[in-house]
């Protein structure tokens, strides 16, 4: 028994176990399952730095757009100063509110009658679609830090099933059988792992900055809203 055994640990010693190793002597099945695996983990990687980067920048302009906004300028100077063309949410939520205003003064007198419901509806559509676009990825976040774990677990049951198949044909359970097998069947499980928690971590981080975000905008809508109110109700007294 005895020389079995150090025969069998001399085989496993012999026996490559690093990483590309295991997954070149992995099934096909379980190959598939790793490349899917580090293929979502790439992508959620991207999703993650290019998130950081777009929360970083709408926050930082967001600041500074503010501090234009009670600067004191007036509100036609601000909105000629952006060129029209807003760089990030805070501006393009004033600068649809701006054009709804500037549109119906155009018009006339006739089109101040419910301007103040058109621009709270222009700013609600315009937070609705710039939190949309922040929002765009997370949905992958989410699915990967939902499945990946047992994706990988699909990869480690299938591998390990293998590894009994190969026990039943070789009528043999030293270790230098079980041991490959078993390693491949759980690096699918660590890769899981490895996509899973990043996404999870990372989802959770943003889905709370971007609510925070979200806030922000609303907060801003209100107060630019009852600024308009103001301006319509003395335009309204002028005639």
């Amino acid at each position: 028994m005895e020389p079995d055994i150090i025969n069998a640990a001399a085989q496993v010693a012999e026996t490559d176990f690093s990483l590309f190793s295991l997954f070149l002597r992995a099934d096909i099945v379980v190959k598939a399952v790793m490349v899917g695996l580090f293929a979502a983990s790439i992508w959620s990687w991207a999703i993650i730095f290019e998130k950081w980067g777009r929360l970083r920048s709408v926050n930082k302009k967001a600041e500074k757009f503010e501090q234009v906004f009670w600067s004191g300028q007036s509100l036609e100077d601000i909105y000629q100063n952006m060129g029209h063309r807003p760089d990030h949410p805070m501006s393009t939520l004033f600068v649809a509110a701006m054009r709804e205003w500037r549109r119906s003064a155009e018009i006339g007198t006739k089109a101040i009658h419910g301007l103040q419901e058109r621009i709270d509806r222009v700013m609600t559509v315009s937070i609705a679609r710039e939190t949309a676009r922040l929002e765009r990825g997370l949905l992958f976040l989410a699915t990967v830090g939902a499945t990946a774990p047992f994706i990988g677990l699909f990869g480690t049951v299938w591998g390990i099933m293998n590894s009994f198949q190969a026990i039943a044909v070789s009528r043999d359970t030293n270790l230098a059988v079980v041991a490959p097998g078993i390693a491949e069947a759980l690096f699918a499980t660590g890769l899981g792992l490895l996509a899973a928690i990043p996404a999870v971590i990372a989802y959770n981080a943003f889905s709370t900055g971007l609510n925070r975000y979200a806030t922000r905008l609303d907060g801003f809508a209100d107060e630019f809203s009852a600024i308009l109110s103001r301006q319509i109700d003395e335009t309204r007294e002028g005639h």
